[in-house]
């Protein structure tokens, strides 16, 4: 039985759609798994009226497809409460305050609270300030902490404003900030291939490895999120989060311990090195992308898309090249990519070592050998290496050593916000984006956002069901690389 965590977790926006998919679900693995036990109880709060018996049958539906015991789910939703809530008003936390000192003495909680957001950014600062001012944050916990969703700002202004609200109420080292691709469990075996094999911990470096490729690609259009979307675009939306911490892990220098502190100043290291551009730079190393129709006809361009202005210059795909001024990666550029209604869907990353020095002879070709870690929508590891073919002649072709993720494993592995929320009970912020990170993450975006924003561009420029616009193939042609995944 694992050891038993207590804690007092609080959703703010507790009746809503993420709390109902993944919050709820996710918890109550973590109480089938025996994490959670006796020392636990939950509060979900919103404007909505709700009465304690129509909260439970909520989080009951919420997790039905995970029952196998109905006792054992009866058992976990009564530690389960609700409070309806202004999160704007500081007089609504009156209430909060005594019902969290009661769940306190009830089940021995210690002090121990976490206080997760899962509601619109512009009410996180709000709700930190009143967590403080309103004494809800103890003094003789073992701990409080803050879980808040993504987006961490607009901005690097937004994000800093934002930043400086937060650390009056919490310090850096108390905020868990999510982005729940850190929480696959492929992302998350970056490091274990990468540390966990000399072959891999040796050549991770500029005299072994020639790129290293990140894809996230999608094959759906921006659905009915324009709204949001047209403001955000494939920029905002995947390469300042999701991408630049996929990339942490592959940049960052090895950590002197595999604690969270350690893990954190290794990645900033990387991060504290990457060269920003200026508008000449971005034009060099950066294309921007809109999609248009498909081939077929069957799928409408990005700018007939419902409520979508008809002179939107947004990004739905971006392509890029990172530099690191660092030893470890002097010369070695990092392509990142990410779109929408591209040919396959897919998040992965490859890893292209350099050709060994041919000693065979003039008939002999080598391929480069490539390391590939699927990440979604099928989880695996590839390692494309050179051997010998059959024929009689000496001459080489290229094999493919892989693993793929088995349905058992399946089965077993935490969803990604079942281990975020484990991780922040334990204190660990190895898989959460610190500040640094995300201040550089959104230095950078800004550059190539400011870039755009100053000229116009021809759209569409790649038809639906491509990889993409041509110019994202010769941004790789110029280095002599191209993309290793075609979709």
């Amino acid at each position: 039985m694992p050891a038993e965590i207590t804690t007092l977790l609080t959703f703010f926006g507790g009746t809503g759609d993420l709390a109902k998919r993944k919050l709820y679900p996710s918890t109550y693995n973590l109480f089938k798994k025996g994490f959670l036990q006796e020392h636990f109880a939950v509060i979900g709060t919103a404007r909505q009226e709700l009465t304690t018996e129509e909260f439970h049958e909520m989080v009951r539906e919420s997790i039905a497809d995970f029952v196998e015991d109905q006792a054992n789910a009866e058992e976990f939703i009564s530690h389960f409460y609700y409070i309806q809530q202004d999160i704007t008003d500081a007089n609504g936390y009156a209430a909060m305050l005594d019902l969290n000192n009661e769940l306190d003495a009830k089940y021995s909680l210690k002090g121990n609270r976490i206080f997760y957001m899962s509601v619109a950014p512009r009410f996180f600062g709000t709700v930190a300030k009143y967590l403080k001012s309103e004494g809800l944050i103890t003094e003789n916990g073992e701990y409080n902490r803050l879980m808040i969703e993504k987006p961490f700002g607009t901005s690097f202004g937004t994000a800093e404003a934002l930043q400086n609200e937060l650390s009056e109420a919490f310090e850096d080292a108390q905020i868990f900030r999510i982005d729940h691709y850190l929480g696959k469990e492929m992302v998350q075996n970056i490091a274990a291939v990468r540390f966990g094999n000399p072959l891999f911990d040796a050549a991770w470096n500029k005299d072994y490895i020639e790129n290293i490729q990140v894809t996230l690609s999608e094959v759906l259009g921006v659905e009915e999120r324009a709204g949001y979307y047209d403001t955000a675009g494939a920029l905002r939306d995947m390469i300042q989060n999701h991408t630049m911490q996929i990339v942490g892990w592959l940049a960052m220098e090895k950590p002197a311990s595999f604690k969270d502190v350690d893990i954190r100043a290794a990645k900033n290291a990387a991060f504290n090195s990457l060269k920003i551009y200026n508008r000449e730079e971005v034009a060099e190393n950066f294309v921007r992308g809109q999609y248009g129709e498909s081939a077929d006809g069957t799928q409408k361009k990005y700018l007939d898309e419902m409520d979508v202005p008809a002179d939107s210059q947004n990004n739905t795909f971006v392509a890029g090249k990172l530099q690191f001024e660092m030893d470890r990666w002097e010369g070695v550029p990092f392509y990142i990519r990410s779109g929408k209604r591209l040919a396959a869907k897919s998040t992965r990353v490859d890893v292209v070592f350099k050709k060994g020095l041919n000693i065979f002879g003039g008939d002999v070709e080598l391929a480069n050998p490539v390391l590939t870690i699927l990440i979604d929508p099928k989880g695996g590891i590839e390692f494309k290496i050179n051997a010998k073919d059959v024929t009689s002649e000496f001459l080489t072709r290229v094999v493919n050593l892989n693993w793929t993720v088995s349905d058992e494993d399946k089965k077993l592995t935490p969803e990604p916000y079942e281990r975020m929320i484990h991780d922040a009970m334990d204190g660990n912020g190895s898989n959460f984006a610190d500040w640094n990170g995300v201040a550089i993450a959104w230095k950078f975006v800004d550059a190539i956002q400011e870039a755009w924003d100053a000229t116009r561009e021809q759209f569409p420029n790649y038809v639906s069901g491509s990889m993409g616009p041509e110019a994202s193939n010769d941004l790789l042609a110029k280095d002599g690389n191209e993309w290793v995944f075609k979709g």
